[in-house]
Parts: C-alpha cells; structure tokens; sequence
C-alpha cells in the first residue's frame, strides 16, 4: 500500500484545479439525483471509484486475485472485459486473443490453434478464445500484459487462471456483505465481431450475442440490482439492443453506459460493419441517425456522437452514462523531451495539459448522463504535467477530474483513486467542519 498523501501539500499543488466550473458541478449533481438507479453511495456523494480490469495495476489483470484486491482496496465495482469461448462461455479477458495475456504459447497441444483473423478490421495473429472450450481454457494460466511497464506483477505469472464471467459475479456476491455492496461493470468486446462477423479457426461463425449471454448470465446469478450493475461497449447497436431486445426479453432494467474510442481518429466499429454490408442502418439505430450531423457512414468518427443533440438523444433512448477516454476530455500536447517527474533515473512523463475541457462533458452532465473516463494509471508513462508545469500524480488527475464533475472513472490501482475521493471530499467540506 502506498502512504496516504500530504492533504496540505497535495491542496497546494493542486492550485490549478481549484477553479471548479460550478456549472458542471451543479449539472453533476443533477445528473446523480436523475440517475436510473436507486441512490449509490450515501456517503461518497454519489462518486465511485471501477477498478480497471480488477487492481490490475498490482496483479495480473483479469484474475479473480486482481478483482479481489480491488475490492479490499475499497474500489465501488469490478471491471471485466468479457469474451466467448468456443462453447459459448463468456470469460474475462482484454481481448479474444490471448497470447499477451495467459500463458497458451507455452503449450504445445494448443501450437496448431495459432492463426491470423480479422478482428474489428485489424489482423491479429495469435490464440483465440472461440477456438477454446471453457475446459482448456481453465488449463491455462494468466500472466502480465504489459511487463515492461509492471514487472512487479510478472512474479504472479502463471499462478491464476482465466474466471468466467459468473466466477467474477460470484466473487461480487461473496464479498458484498456488512451493508457493502461490490459492484461489476462488465464491458462487452468486439460484439459485432462476435455475433456476425468472426468465425472459429475450422470457418465455422461463432454466431454468439455477448449481449444475450451477458444478461443470462446475470440473471442466473441473481446479480439484476441495478445500483450494482453497469453494462458498457464501444459499440451503439449492441447496447440498444440490450435497452430494446435483451432486458425487456429478461425482465431487467440495468444501466447502459456508451463508451467513446478516440473522438478524432477512431470509429464505432458496428457502425463501420453495418453501412459497408449495406445493412438497414434505420432499423439498427432508430433515431440516433438524425441526431448525427449528416447521419452516419462507416467514415463517421466518434466525435460525431459527442454532441449535445446525440447526448441528449442516447439519455433518452437507452444510456445511463458515457465513458470517454480522459485524453479527449482534458486535451494534452506532447513535451519537446520527457521528465523524470518521479526522480528514478527514467524521463518517462511525456505529455502536458492544455488547460482545456471538452464541452462533451457539460453536455452529457446537463443531459443527466454519468460520465465515468477511462483509464486512470499510476506509471509515470500515462501521467501529464499541469498546463502550469507541475507534474500530477493519478491521485491529483482523479481530484481534477471530480472537481470537474465526474462521477467515477476507471482506474488500475483502485487505493489511489479511493484516496482521491477522500481527499476531494475532504477539499470541497467547509474549514469549519473539518
């Protein structure tokens, strides 16, 4: 555990973000007592803290020890990425592709599995998890994605195995107890790819609705508390279909939240698929083609859905909320030559602040939408100085970004981004009542 920062020191260096914009503070607080949900979080002010991929930042991400330690780190939900198997199983992982993250390589009855695919266009070579029943999935092992940046975690290589979804839904029930109670933020991966586009290594189509089998999954855990559930995706026609197809079907009303690749570079896959096979784009996503300007194409960007219109249109048809990647909300620019901000011998931090904000996040907290950003990371490599050129830390990122009025966001080491909600908390009580 890290020592609990220097509120004083912290406030000072935090100057910066003292300006709080008390339009999007009050539009935040609109956005909490409007939410779908019963009232999370009495005392946190209706502020959570995900645990990105578990405390992936300190183990194996994806691992039931990875979700456990989030939740003794008093993180409010567990994220997992979830993929199929071959038997249609949905598993947590960050992609189907599992070279980088288990341990498959090293088993020589797995080497003919090896292949090449498309998936969401890009060409991927390595093992797949629809070529893999649950059974051999469960002979594997997990191991740390990104080594080079957490070598730390590599001592825990091939000690966990890969949980299924319900083993993560479990763990979320066993450890919700004294008044607690753990949340999961599943995230469904390549569901286009999965439902119409992917086949399995013998050309067979996988043919599998991650949304269906989600929503099953839930139920037959009991796990349908809506203050205990978000459900996101990148992609739009999978979560309208769980508003319009696979709740109503299931009898359960759970919060939908629209995730935002990059605004100015990347594109809603789904959308990509459907216009080029010439789908019927109205009856796929009703409405929201007009919100659009100039509707959508498979060129159109995801910065064509961060409008007001579209915003206003999503909280009124199917989202609860929007997950936009940080770097677009807080706009940074790249430093002439890294700094070495934490004083190891590495100049690691290459990125500053511009001092500006979206208005996406304005809007969405006007339209009563949550909005949760993603990723929060502690490494000085994810980190950004201050437009003023003071170094931040992710604790100082996750005070700005509350200050700004942001209701949870996604993080890999959960105590930090708890520690952050204390210490905002703190900042924001009047003196005299410290």
């Amino acid at each position: 555990m890290n020592k609990r920062p220097n509120r004083v020191a912290l406030a000072r260096a935090l100057s910066v973000c003292a300006l709080f914009s008390l339009a999007a503070i009050a539009f935040a607080k609109e956005a909490v007592n409007s939410h779908k949900p019963e009232q999370r979080g009495h005392d946190k002010q209706g502020l959570i803290v995900i645990a990105h991929r578990g405390a992936s930042g300190y183990r194996p991400e994806h691992t039931l020890a990875a979700y456990r330690l989030a939740i003794q780190q008093s993180a409010d939900f567990i994220e997992p990425d979830l993929v199929a198997t071959k038997d249609g199983v949905l598993i947590a992982r960050h992609e189907n592709e599992i070279s980088g993250t288990t341990d498959v390589a090293a088993h020589p009855e797995f080497a003919s599995r090896k292949t090449t695919k498309l998936v969401d266009g890009v060409a991927m070579t390595g093992w797949f998890t629809e070529d893999f029943t649950l059974a051999e999935i469960k002979t594997l092992r997990a191991k740390e994605r990104i080594p080079q940046i957490r070598p730390g975690n590599t001592r825990f290589d091939g000690q966990y195995a890969i949980p299924t979804f319900a083993e993560v839904v479990q763990l979320a029930k066993q450890e919700s107890r004294g008044g607690r109670r753990i949340g999961v933020y599943p995230e469904t991966k390549h569901p286009t790819y999965f439902a119409k586009e992917g086949r399995r290594i013998d050309g067979s189509p996988i043919a599998v609705s991650l949304g269906a089998k989600l929503i099953e999954t839930l139920v037959a855990e009991g796990f349908i508390n809506p203050a205990q559930v978000y459900i996101q995706s990148f992609e739009f026609e999978n979560l309208i279909e769980l508003e319009k197809r696979w709740m109503p079907a299931a009898g359960v009303d759970l919060p939908l939240v629209q995730l935002y690749d990059d605004f100015h570079a990347a594109k809603p896959y789904d959308v990509v698929y459907n216009a080029s096979h010439g789908a019927n784009l109205a009856a796929l996503y009703g409405g929201l083609i007009g919100q659009v300007e100039g509707g959508i194409s498979a060129n159109t960007l995801y910065g064509a859905f961060a409008t007001e219109q579209v915003l206003q249109w999503m909280k009124a048809n199917y989202a609860s909320g929007v997950g936009p990647w940080k770097g677009n909300l807080l706009p940074r620019v790249t430093l002439a030559s890294k700094v070495d901000a934490d004083r190891n011998g590495k100049a690691e931090l290459a990125s500053q602040g511009t001092g500006l904000v979206h208005p996406m996040l304005g809007w969405a907290l006007k339209a009563g939408l949550q909005v949760h950003p993603y990723t929060l990371r502690a490494e000085e490599s994810f980190l950004a100085q201050t437009p003023g050129g003071i170094p931040q830390s992710v604790i100082a990122e996750a005070v700005q970004l509350y200050g700004l009025g942001v209701q949870g966001f996604f993080i890999d080491h959960p105590d930090q981004g708890v520690a952050a909600r204390e210490i905002f908390l703190d900042l924001s009580r009047p003196l005299r009542e410290r």
